[in-house]
């Protein structure tokens, strides 16, 4: 019986190297000048800290860029509150790994909702649909590829 998975998983080369590279930026901004300001990676989170908050933001903004460039979608970014402790002002990010348990249920529902021929099950942070019909899991990857679930997938291991 054909099945495939449905993940949600980053690369974390990928993304350290998204950071580094949002730091060599930083080193060349003239906006940032002057200013004590850096990005930090500590697996697996981003710490952006800077002397104001509207310098953290535009930081975010550069390593949204970054991610973009790297091929990481910025959704898989689960940003903090900003922080403020005496003279600086600090940033974590922390990226989103794994299908949570109500998200994975939203998923499940969605593919019986729509009458779709393919069932899917839970499996710790990922799900497994299987169906009788190759077509069938295609509307399946279809189907959850046009609904926004506040983070992405990638489908893997399609068997036949």
């Amino acid at each position: 019986m054909p099945s495939f998975d449905i993940v949600s998983e980053i690369d974390k080369h990928e993304l350290q190297n998204a950071v580094e590279n949002a730091e060599r930026e930083l080193q060349t901004r003239f906006d940032f000048r002057g200013v004590s300001a850096q990005f930090e990676w500590k697996d697996p989170n981003a710490v952006l800290t800077a002397e104001a908050d509207f310098q953290v933001t535009q930081m975010r903004d550069i390593l949204i860029a970054k991610l973009v460039k790297r091929g990481i979608d910025p959704e898989m970014m689960d940003p903090g509150k900003i922080e403020h402790s005496g003279r600086t002002f600090k940033l974590v990010i922390g990226f989103k790994e794994g299908i949570a348990q109500d998200v994975g249920k939203k998923i499940v529902k969605l593919l019986k909702d729509n009458k779709l021929k393919v069932q899917a099950a839970i499996q710790g942070d990922q799900l497994r649909v299987t169906g009788k019909k190759r077509d069938d899991l295609q509307a399946a990857i279809a189907l959850v590829k046009s609904t926004d679930l506040g983070q992405p997938f990638q489908y893997k291991n399609f068997r036949d």
